[in-house]
């Protein structure tokens, strides 16, 4: 399992200039002298620094005293609720910690002691709308101003950091609508920023979540003026004609089609000023009878130019995707050794379990790409494209076929379950046609590579991800479409809503949650709004007619089937003929993996080398240890941290609620201790005072999992301090 590390030539000096070194268009504004001290010893954005890599130069915390951490404070929002989770990286900025809690309230901590300093609510009163993501916030400084900006529904906000009011001058009252400027109706469908973006001079570049179903926003990437909030440039992820990239798109699909969003982050290249942005799939996710072609730009990894937003570059990594398989984080910038040669290069993760290099001027490819026939035989209607591209290295991170040899052997009927679906299911590799009687998905669609990212070490050359080894179950149904004499409350639930939300309202939780009772927590008004507007992926219904719309919150929240009038629509490329039945894990009876362990895996790999170093499962259930079921690996979501003195830091693991320290060399365990809820985030790691702290926010809510809404902050225990002599 455990492979030793031969150490090769260190990176040193010829890295300390580019990693290190934080510079002023970092933060987007001008370099105080406190500033170009901090070398990555606070944790300014969102990754640590602006090359997104989870490192610190922090060396108080040593293999030998890791043994010695103990919680330093913890601050508990109160704010969770059934089905929230917490994903925030907190930021901190001379000694104050700025983050989220899971009701999406901004909060500004003592980064010492956890204490409260201010809190902005942006749900003014109102409860909250089902599950609000938040993976950070971004801090902007120029002088004596300085900025919180962070996304909430379609607004981007601008704080003050100081007080935690908004800033008036900043769009209209301290915030912009993000669904104004995309050449749509801004009441058509929902948009907002989850995940922070970068600055770049006096420009914020951000992506956006849209939703996953038709009709969805365009996902434009844009530059909006970090003063005034007016946008700047706009780069057409889905082309506009005479652009890039039109032709592998229906002439018109521009005007229908949306997602290819950049969900996952951005990051710059302040010195070149490169934009790299990776997108996610176009909508409709998983039937593309309505967008043949290649489908420019959507998982994509873009280099752009950040002056003007002008493509510089791009490496498509899935063309005319039907799998899900967008770009899961944003890409590390990171810099390795080739023939003697030092290279500044870009790498990508994947929800495939792979990872892509490439010459960050260029867009060169570090690894050979091989472009492999693919299978073509979809559903009526879909036309798959012929060749798709695989690194040949690095190896995968994560298995790459479900075969019958790898199922579950937990316990006998386990087993004879698992096989029997097995045999009735697609299970081909990589790019099997999505299908009518069930096509595999693995690594499935929440990874490999998820949302939290890799960790990059410039001292070994070693890259960190942690992935998920799931195999889920794609299947296609037709989609139902009631005559107008049949509509009614249930049939037009059934058409609209129940691919996602299944035909019993109970949904596939956490992603698409239940919404059996949802009437003891919301009124017919809140529902209608919901159904009407969007929120988060679910895309707006308000072309049905408010009507149906009526009949649809009618049917859910009382079970009663009225009936409804549908508002007058022409044959729209919107509606397809195909949806998907649900997201849906390959599970035994009992609810465990239908697959061999591990489930979870913490792996490193030689980014100079292309070869994988060391591999351990990561994350373990805790009934199944009980029963001596070990180091099974699970689920996990959120990112590493990696310091320069030899440790590797991450929570991340859904079941065990586990935040651990590993020897980043071996990946031997140091330490580990439960959470109040499992830290489905990436820690931060800094220091005040002379003491240094690694906090994580303790959301759970994954996979069933209890909400939790605190951040926990470890450091030294003060003992150990003093007989460090520090």
């Amino acid at each position: 399992m455990k492979k030793r590390l031969k150490l090769g030539i260190a990176i040193a000096l010829s890295l300390s200039v580019s990693v290190f070194i934080y510079s002023a268009r970092a933060q987007g504004g001008k370099k105080s002298n406190k500033q170009s001290g901090q070398q990555y010893r606070e944790w300014r954005m969102f990754g640590g620094g602006p090359e997104n890599i989870h490192y610190s130069t922090l060396d108080q915390i040593t293999r030998d005293n890791a043994h010695q951490l103990e919680a330093a404070w913890r601050f508990d929002s109160g704010d969770e609720f059934p089905g929230s989770e917490m994903q925030c990286n907190p930021i901190i900025v001379d000694g104050v910690m700025y983050a989220t809690t899971p009701k999406l309230r901004v909060v500004a901590l003592n980064a010492e002691n956890g204490k409260l300093i201010w809190s902005f609510d942006p749900n003014e009163g109102r409860k909250p709308m089902g599950k609000m993501r938040n993976r950070g916030v971004m801090y902007w400084e120029d002088g004596a101003e300085k900025r919180i900006f962070f996304g909430f529904r379609h607004w981007l906000i601008a704080l003050d950091a100081k007080t935690g009011q908004p800033v008036k001058s900043f769009g209209e009252g301290g915030r912009i609508d993000l669904r104004e400027g995309l050449g749509r109706d801004p009441q058509g469908f929902m948009i907002s920023n989850t995940t922070p973006g970068a600055f770049y001079k006096d420009m914020l570049i951000i992506g956006a979540l849209t939703s996953e179903g038709l009709p969805a926003a365009p996902g434009d990437i844009r530059a909006f003026d970090v003063r005034t909030g007016k946008q700047r440039w706009a780069f057409h992820t889905i082309p506009h004609p005479g652009e890039f990239g039109y032709e592998t798109w229906p002439k018109d699909a521009w005007q229908y089609i949306g997602g290819a969003n950049n969900w996952a982050g951005i990051v710059v290249d302040q010195r070149r000023g490169l934009v790299f942005a990776p997108t996610g799939s176009a909508a409709f996710d998983f039937y593309g009878a309505n967008r043949h072609g290649d489908n420019l730009f959507a998982n994509t990894l873009l280099c752009l130019d950040a002056n003007t937003g002008k493509r510089v570059w791009h490496f498509q990594a899935i063309k005319h995707d039907v799998w899900d398989r967008d770009f899961p984080s944003a890409p590390a910038l990171v810099t390795v050794k080739r023939d003697g040669r030092t290279i500044d290069a870009v790498a990508q993760i994947t929800k495939s379990g792979h990872v892509f290099v490439f010459e960050r001027a260029t867009g060169k490819s570090l690894f050979p790409i091989e472009y492999r026939k693919v299978p073509t035989d979809g559903v009526d209607g879909e036309k798959l494209a012929e060749t798709q591209p695989l690194p040949a290295l690095p190896p995968p991170f994560a298995r790459q076929i479900l075969t019958a040899e790898m199922l579950t052997t937990r316990t006998p009927e386990a087993s004879k379950a698992a096989l029997e679906l097995f045999r009735k299911i697609r299970s081909n590799g990589q790019f099997e046609p999505p299908s009518f009687e069930g096509t595999v998905i693995f690594p499935g669609f929440d990874g490999g590579g998820e949302w939290g990212g890799a960790a990059f070490d410039p001292e070994t050359g070693l890259l960190y991800v942690n992935s998920n080894e799931m195999a889920w179950i794609l299947r296609l149904i037709e989609k139902p479409a009631p005559k107008p004499s049949e509509l009614s409350g249930r049939n037009l639930y059934e058409s609209n809503c129940a691919s996602c939300h299944g035909g019993d309202l109970r949904g596939s939780p956490p992603e698409f949650p239940a919404l059996v009772s949802l009437g003891k927590k919301y009124t017919d008004s809140e529902v209608r709004t919901v159904i009407r507007q969007g929120i988060g992926r679910m895309p707006a219904f308000a072309r049905i007619g408010g009507d149906a719309i009526r009949a649809i919150a009618t049917y859910i929240l009382t079970g009663e089937d009225t009936k409804a009038s549908s508002a007058e629509s022409k044959p729209s490329p919107m509606d397809l003929k195909y949806t998907m039945d649900g997201y849906n894990k390959f599970l035994d009876p009992e609810g465990y993996p239908a697959i061999a362990p591990p489930w979870g895996t913490l792996n490193a790999i030689d980014l100079n080398t292309g070869k994988i170093v060391w591999k351990i499962p990561f994350g373990e259930y805790p009934e199944l240890a009980a029963k001596g079921m070990r180091d099974t690996g699970s689920e996990n979501y959120g990112g590493p941290i990696v310091t320069k003195n030899g440790l590797l830091f991450i929570g991340a693991t859904n079941y065990d609620k586990k935040f651990r320290v590993f020897d980043k060399l071996t990946g031997k365990l140091l330490w580990e201790t439960t959470l109040p809820a499992a830290g489905n985030a990436t820690p931060a790691m800094y220091e005040v005072n002379g003491r240094q702290f690694v906090v994580i926010a303790a959301g759970g809510g994954k996979s069933k999992d209890a909400p939790g809404g605190s951040y926990v902050a470890f450091a030294l225990k003060k003992e150990a301090l003093r007989k460090d002599g520090r």
